[in-house]
């Protein structure tokens, strides 16, 4: 099972729209920060198929300025 955790930077403006669009994605757990433009984004797949589903997905979101992983390791 691949776990890997992200800090995602929003474009100006639009940290709620990106929590609202990364809400709706399955395998993924959102902690926006409370005084900053960030969000902890932790994601828990069943397979590395599912991992790369679950990276396009994200490269489709516009609303994402940056995206880093932290920390990812396979069970």
């Amino acid at each position: 099972m691949p776990i890997k955790s992200y800090l995602v930077h929003p474009m100006d403006g639009q940290k709620e729209q990106l929590i609202q669009k990364l809400e709706k994605i399955p395998f993924c757990e959102l902690n926006p920060s409370t005084n900053e433009d960030i969000i902890v984004l932790v994601t828990d797949t069943s397979s590395i198929a599912e991992e790369k589903e679950l990276e396009q997905k994200f490269e489709a979101i516009s609303e994402i300025k940056n995206m880093a992983l932290v920390s990812g390791f396979d069970i």
